[in-house]
């Protein structure tokens, strides 16, 4: 993968305010790390978008600041808006090249299993991604996972079956599963959920025609209650 490079400016705006930068398709970001004291940056929405959809949260990106000399960052973590999907702030965590980081590496399935293509069995990931620790010169944006030897539903790719690139090392449970294969459902499994989805939509209903009795008569108490009351109002008035 090319180098990455991302321009960026000094942020004096904080707080609230901050939302006036993001109507000018800015976002408000942070930079820090060990040793390094932390800044307020703003950056344009659209290349930063575009480095990184290229490459996320483990490629090493060149961070100008100000047309200042270039800092190694990685992208720590992306805020978005629930609602737009739009981002609204970025931590970038500058590293030190002699200093060993811990990261995330994607896994990237490759191959096509003869369990999935002859048997028609369905792939179960367990892990899409690893935790390890390196030097940032020697980081992986993501590790190849070769599926094409799962063979039968009794296969299992485990963590201590990957491909590690040199320098890394793998902060992992060496025997967590990684990808299986699972059967396909038999007439009768898919025949006894449906059933089960049945009964529940019919638990549901139920429940609600109960919740619909006991709210009308409820309310018919309380009507009759206010009609008790009404009329011994008026005998008292007619007593008087």
């Amino acid at each position: 993968m090319s180098n990455l490079t991302l321009k960026a400016q000094t942020r004096a705006i904080i707080g609230k305010k901050v939302q006036s930068l993001r109507e000018k398709k800015l976002i408000p970001a942070v930079t820090y790390g060990h040793g390094v004291k932390n800044q307020n940056l703003s950056l344009e929405y659209i290349p930063f978008e575009k480095v990184y959809k290229e490459g996320g949260e483990s490629t090493l990106i060149d961070l100008v600041v100000d047309d200042r000399k270039p800092v190694k960052v990685l992208v720590q973590e992306v805020q978005k808006d629930p609602l737009t999907d739009m981002i609204t702030h970025v931590d970038l965590r500058q590293v030190k090249m002699t200093e060993k980081i811990t990261i995330e590496v994607l896994l990237k399935f490759v191959g096509e299993p003869k369990a999935v293509k002859e048997l028609g069995g369905v792939l179960v990931k367990t892990l899409d991604k690893i935790k390890v620790k390196c030097l940032p010169q020697d980081m992986a944006h993501e590790i190849e996972v070769d599926i094409s030897s799962l063979n039968t539903f009794d296969d299992i790719i485990y963590v201590k079956d990957l491909k590690i690139p040199a320098g890394l090392e793998l902060l992992e449970n060496m025997n967590e599963p990684v990808i299986n294969v699972m059967p396909p459902r038999s007439e009768e499994e898919l025949k006894a959920l449906e059933e089960k989805v049945e009964e529940k939509v019919g638990e549901v209903k139920t429940v609600a025609e109960e919740k619909k009795k006991v709210e009308e008569t409820e309310a018919a108490a309380a009507e009759g209650k206010e009609g008790k009351e009404g009329k011994g109002v008026k005998e008292s008035k007619e007593k008087k």
